[in-house]
């Protein structure tokens, strides 16, 4: 432990003196350097202090900005700091998967209990059993998907549902296969067969116009006994601050509709106006949701629907009651469909609602605004992108504050006929067929590796060269090495290390035999 604090010390002092505004003149050097010295001088706060680097060893950066890392007591030993975030990793690690493969799952349970409040007329009372309401389930439906990643950029979804209701029920199975086309978009291709509304075939694309824009369009042919259905929708998007969203929504098939939406979404609160115009449902619809600020996430929601059909008023409420569990109930009053109870409990991805209809002939299902919330790739992409710049920049930054101890250190080398590093090249390296790529996945990193030499030797440790100073990782997520031609005492040498292997040079087995 003493050594590695003096190795470290060693290694600060070093940079230190090597990024040190001070030393340098130009006005634009000195900027770059004074950059560099804050991190380095942020890098050693963080390796000096046991806590944070037991957490940065396993973790990495990552790993310090962590909710949760300001409340893990100071006097913690790493090997305790260690074990808690082992934990919270493996929690985010399953909360990850979920979120890769997004299972969701519904069930619902349709039960008529009419007889209740509208009993039949004295007359029947006689009847065997007729004393006691006639209470029934009349409807059932069980639906599952989940998506499932095949590569960066394509990803598959299967879904099927069963349903019945009054003794007659059935099922379909869907599959989506989606394309990631660029940053700013995606399509997707999907096919169904069941015994309720026959093979359908169908495809979907989302677009960002802007930054503040987006566009899906989808349309669909649905093959059944009666003939061909088709049906085309197309939404357009747009954020008209932070937290509103606008929509206008077209739609043309065997509900034929137009609908223009606004919806508001807050830490506290939930607000969504829409108006539809369509055949057979024209509607204006109001909701509103409060969300309480407690530990529960307790909310409470109300709704105003009025259209052709009547008008329904709807109010409730949810609350979590476990981890993974939500509570919630929400009371429908319709004219002239009634009233409803809808029991609804959520755990995990899963959903199980129950369904209680006081009158005959309740409102199943508001046919409200379909709204598309694409994927914000282009925002993922942006910040990936933004942030290998940065590595970039910074790392040719110090390469150019690199120059002048590289040249005092090349001739102290050279004349004591030492480590002098000829070439040095870190990335993936490709086959002589597909050269023409090979500058656009290595970098030249010949005058870092020599800045590392001292008493003509070069030590690198079991990580990441992505790290080292004057580095920068030019091919993400690939395999990478680093390709180093030297020269010691006057004999050329060469290695292929790989990128998290640890290299010593020099060393007799990198010697090029030029007897041969």
């Amino acid at each position: 432990i003493i050594l590695m604090s003096d190795e470290l010390k060693a290694s600060y002092r070093r940079l230190c003196m090597l990024y040190h505004p001070d030393k340098h003149r130009d006005p634009e050097l000195k900027g770059q350097a004074e950059r560099l010295f804050n991190l380095v001088h942020q890098a050693y706060e963080v390796l000096s202090d046991p806590q944070a680097r037991a957490i940065y060893d396993i973790y990495g950066k990552r790993g310090l900005e962590v909710e949760g890392w300001e409340v893990v007591e100071r006097k913690r030993t790493p090997a305790e700091i260690r074990e808690e975030f082992e934990r919270l990793q493996r929690e985010r690690d399953e909360r990850r998967l979920q979120q890769r493969t997004n299972p969701k799952g519904t069930i619902s349970v349709g039960v008529d209990a009419t007889d209740l409040f509208d009993h039949y007329e004295d007359d029947y009372e006689d009847m065997p059993g007729g004393g006691f309401p006639h209470i029934e389930i009349n409807k059932m439906h069980i639906s599952q998907s989940i998506e499932a990643p095949l590569t960066t950029t394509d990803t598959a979804i299967l879904s099927g549902s069963l349903s019945t209701q009054n003794g007659n029920g059935g099922g379909n199975i869907s599959l989506a296969l989606r394309r990631v086309t660029s940053a700013k978009g995606w399509g997707e291709l999907e096919f169904g067969a069941g015994d309720t509304h026959g093979p359908l075939f169908g495809m979907k694309i989302f677009h960002n116009l802007t930054p503040r824009c987006f566009v899906t369009a989808q349309c669909g042919m649905q093959f059944s006994s009666r003939g061909v259905r088709p049906g085309l929708s197309t939404v357009l998007a747009r954020h008209l601050d932070k937290n509103t969203m606008g929509y206008l929504q077209w739609r043309w098939g065997a509900q034929s509709s137009m609908n223009t939406s606004i919806v508001r979404d807050t830490k506290t609160s939930h607000f969504t106006l829409a108006l539809q115009l369509g055949i057979p449902h024209s509607f204006m619809m109001m909701s509103y949701q409060y969300k309480f600020q407690d530990e529960d996430q307790t909310k409470i929601k109300g709704s105003v629907k009025s259209g052709f059909f009547g008008t329904v008023v709807e109010y409730g409420a949810e609350r979590k009651i476990s981890r993974h569990s939500v509570l919630g109930a929400t009371v429908s009053i319709g004219v002239p469909q009634g009233v409803s109870l809808k029991i609804k409990y959520v755990t995990v991805n899963a959903y199980f609602s129950l369904n209680r209809s006081f009158r005959e002939g309740i409102l199943d299902k508001f046919c409200g605004p379909v709204l598309f919330h694409g994927y914000d790739l282009e925002k993922q992409r942006e910040s990936l992108a933004s942030g290998i710049a940065r590595k970039k920049q910074e790392a040719e930054a110090a390469v150019l504050l690199m120059q002048e101890s590289v040249r005092r250190i090349v001739e102290a080398e050279e004349s004591r006929m030492g480590l002098i590093i000829l070439n040095a090249w870190y990335g993936k390296f490709v086959t002589d067929n597909s050269r023409k790529h090979e500058r656009a996945k290595v970098i030249d990193v010949t005058v870092p590796l020599q800045c590392l030499v001292k008493d003509s030797k070069l030590i690198l440790t079991e990580a990441t060269k992505s790290g080292l100073p004057g580095f920068y990782d030019p091919c993400v997520g690939e395999e990478k090495s680093l390709k180093v031609l030297y020269q010691f005492r006057g004999v050329m040498h060469q290695v292929l290390s790989g990128d998290t292997e640890a290299l010593r040079i020099p060393k007799q087995s990198h010697r090029i035999d030029t007897d041969t």
